[in-house]
């Protein structure tokens, strides 16, 4: 089912989303509200979990294996629009493709990223806490580790439990599965580090105590002038993998002190278009520890939609010459919550003994916007549903050749 424009003058530019996990499909349902007709695309398996009635919704070459088939098929798409589509990119891998071809992009797209190289940085874990290091933001201590020999000279500056940390977390956690594992002492350090190298390069970072809860996010677009046009702020309730992974729950929430520090980042940085950084607020001085930065739309930012923010809403308004009026104010205490893997993640913390089921029904609890879930569209959440019970048991953390791969890695309060 596609909607016809409510006002054809002002949604007249079709819309490609290229991505269909929840983030894609959050741009999907916002877009299809006001009847913009809309073009969704994803590699497999996405591409047919996340199929939605509410655009034309089909296959794409993978950003990364199939680059130059992929903006073939963007060209070629282009090509029937009488008008440019407005680009939304919804993975790591999809804005540094769009990026590095966006001079040929631009001639059938539009869309507002930042500089190339800014872009880079942003990617890449070791170069992102230098630059907001260098912009005054408080960072978790960092050491990256080019080879094994190095290890010597950095353990000594460690305090243990420490984390291992991809420098692209993207692609590893492709290849393992998992966003960050615990060290819990100098020996497993040594011991594990050439085990978890073979899958990417790697940062030691110091491990923040505090729950999901400690995680805030805020989400920004800027124009290109760097005028703010929309900004959200909200945290985590729990997230899978749980203790290390993207939100399962998150709650809308208003933090003035993060709000500001992202702004004076951001600008600092030139960072236009839509992009969103996370913070930890370390219980041990209350401070708020920079984590990372997305300059692309979350997980889950339709949560900002459903509290007043509609970032893509006003990212296509921007692109198609209107002026949207600023959206700084939101809802504050609804829920996002993608169910079915919320219940796995519980599942495997009620195994742990760290989540009474009466925390978990206090978490479902309030007003919700289910990340898959809509009685207009019920079948991505179907698909996702089956998928996810089929494999989101399966071990986190490499292949069976490392029993360690299956340890609580809980992080201990210090």
């Amino acid at each position: 089912m596609i909607q016809r424009p409510r006002n054809p003058s002002r949604y007249e530019h079709p819309a490609v989303v290229l991505d269909l996990s929840a983030n894609g499909l959050g741009v999907v349902r916002s877009l299809a509200h006001h009847g913009i007709p809309i073009y969704a695309f994803d590699a497999p398996p996405k591409d047919q979990l996340g199929k939605t009635r509410l655009a034309r919704s089909g296959t794409c070459p993978h950003p990364v294996q199939e680059e130059s088939r992929l903006l073939q098929f963007l060209e070629d798409l282009g090509k029937t629009f009488e008008k440019q589509a407005v680009l939304y990119l919804g993975s790591d891998d999809y804005l540094y493709f769009a990026s590095k071809n966006r001079s040929r992009l631009a001639q059938y797209y539009r869309f507002l990223l930042p500089d190339h190289e800014l872009i880079e940085a942003v990617l890449d874990k070791r170069l992102t806490h230098e630059l907001a290091r260098s912009h005054g933001m408080v960072c978790p201590q960092t050491f990256v580790i080019e080879t094994e020999a190095q290890l010597d000279d950095i353990i000594p500056q460690l305090a243990f439990p420490c984390i291992l940390k991809p420098a692209f977390s993207s692609d590893y956690r492709k290849r393992l599965n998992r966003k960050a594992i615990v060290m819990r002492n100098a020996n497993q350090l040594r011991r594990d580090y050439p085990y978890y190298r073979k899958y990417g390069q790697l940062l030691v970072q110091e491990l923040i105590p505090g729950d999901e809860t400690c995680l805030v996010g805020v989400g920004t677009l800027f124009d290109d002038s760097m005028e703010l046009v929309g900004v959200f702020s909200g945290r985590k309730l729990h997230q899978y993998p749980p203790y290390f992974g993207t939100g399962s729950i998150a709650i809308s929430r208003r933090d003035e002190e993060a709000i500001e520090m992202t702004m004076g980042l951001f600008q600092a940085l030139n960072l236009k278009g839509l992009a969103k950084v996370e913070y930890k607020r370390d219980p041990r001085d209350g401070a708020l520890k920079f984590i990372e930065i997305n300059a692309r739309t979350w997980f889950w930012h339709g949560l900002a939609t459903r509290c007043g923010v509609d970032l893509s809403l006003l990212y296509y308004q921007l692109l198609t010459g209107q002026v949207p009026e600023p959206a700084t104010t939101q809802v504050d205490g609804v829920k996002w919550v993608y169910f079915v893997r919320d219940f796995i993640a519980s599942t495997e913390q009620w195994r742990d003994g760290n989540l009474p089921v009466s925390a978990w029904l206090k978490n479902m609890a309030g007003p919700k916007e289910y990340a898959l879930f809509v009685w207009r569209d019920p079948m991505p959440a179907l698909r996702y549903a089956i998928w996810h019970f089929r494999h989101g048991w399966s071990p986190r953390v490499g292949s069976q050749d490392n029993p360690l791969a299956l340890e609580s890695i809980q992080p201990p309060m210090r």
